[in-house]
């Protein structure tokens, strides 16, 4: 992991797994695909249902998303602790 990585993932981690999963997995990645496919690539099916549906499929994806870089960071984080490079 490179020392700037390192260094920045350390000010992250501090903020915690919460506030990760909720910015860099809901917001940043799940709102905008919602955004996305529902609005403009699924744009003949607007039914309220429909969009509902979407909106639930794409947090629960942010979220998984989420937990999934951050296991992958944090993985990368400690191994390289392990290594002596903190």
């Amino acid at each position: 992991m490179h020392p700037k990585n390192l260094e920045h993932w350390k000010s992250v981690r501090q903020k915690g797994l919460l506030r990760y999963v909720l910015v860099h997995g809901v917001l940043m990645y799940g709102l905008p695909l919602f955004v996305v496919m529902t609005f403009f690539v699924h744009r003949d099916k607007l039914a309220t249902a429909f969009v509902a549906i979407s909106a639930l499929l794409w947090t629960t994806g942010g979220v998984a998303f989420g937990l999934l870089t951050w296991w992958w960071w944090e993985r990368r984080y400690r191994a390289a602790v392990a290594r002596g490079r903190s």
